[in-house]
């Protein structure tokens, strides 16, 4: 009984320990997933602000468009005539038709003069649209982008952290956060990443070095 009850403590202790490893893995995947998911919300929440302001803008735009067409069809037209003409004689068609030239004349420069206030009125409604406003609040990957340029040295997601608190207290940035955007700039070639035992560090990209001119263009220049 011993032996047996030995056997089965050990293979309990494996388990514990399997069990234990297994949660540990479990808690570190939804910390990388929640992370994820506050950089997709934060990205989402500004493809919403900018699509609202798209919509205010072509809204505007549509209402300076609908107002031309307004005034456009508001032009009266020439009415046909539609009664047949009687037989006359060849002077009275022509005095009829010098008739119907004079009138024609005078309603398209009726016409001309009632299109001329209706388009200084459209462009006068087209300069009092205003474009709205748009939020000035930088998002957290100008944040981060601009504070990797100021930085000298190599700083750590937990350094970046902290000083964007520091910076803008209401924002609520959270170290997680600022680690999934630090690899998205990286993966897009907007940072360097540095490993030092076991602790990743992030700098700036460098500069692109000059090209160096050739002798021959140094002599023209000279």
């Amino acid at each position: 009984m011993s032996e047996i009850q030995a056997h089965a403590t050990g293979l309990t202790s494996q388990y514990i320990a399997q069990v234990t490893g297994d949660l540990e893995r479990n808690v570190k995947e939804q910390e990388r997933i929640r992370a994820e998911l506050e950089a997709l919300q934060e990205q989402l929440g500004a493809l919403q602000h900018d699509h609202s302001v798209l919509v205010s803008m072509r809204e505007a735009l549509g209402g300076v468009n609908a107002a031309d067409e307004a005034d456009t069809t508001a032009a009266p037209s020439v009415p046909r005539q539609t009664t047949a003409e009687p037989l006359q004689s060849k002077p009275k068609k022509a005095a009829a038709t010098s008739a119907k030239a004079t009138a024609s004349k005078k309603s398209a420069a009726k016409a001309s003069s009632a299109k001329a206030p209706s388009a200084k009125a459209s462009s006068a409604k087209a300069s009092s649209v205003k474009a709205p406003k748009t939020d000035s609040k930088p998002t957290l990957v100008n944040l981060i982008r601009s504070h990797l340029e100021q930085q000298s040295e190599p700083r750590s997601a937990t350094e970046i952290s902290t000083a964007l608190t520091q910076d803008h207290p209401d924002r609520g940035v959270k170290t997680t956060v600022v680690r999934t955007t630090l690899e998205g700039l990286v993966a897009k070639s907007q940072a360097q990443r540095t490993k030092q035992g076991s602790s990743v560090f992030y700098t700036a990209p460098a500069a692109p070095e000059p090209a160096a001119v050739e002798p021959q263009q140094e002599a023209v220049a000279s």
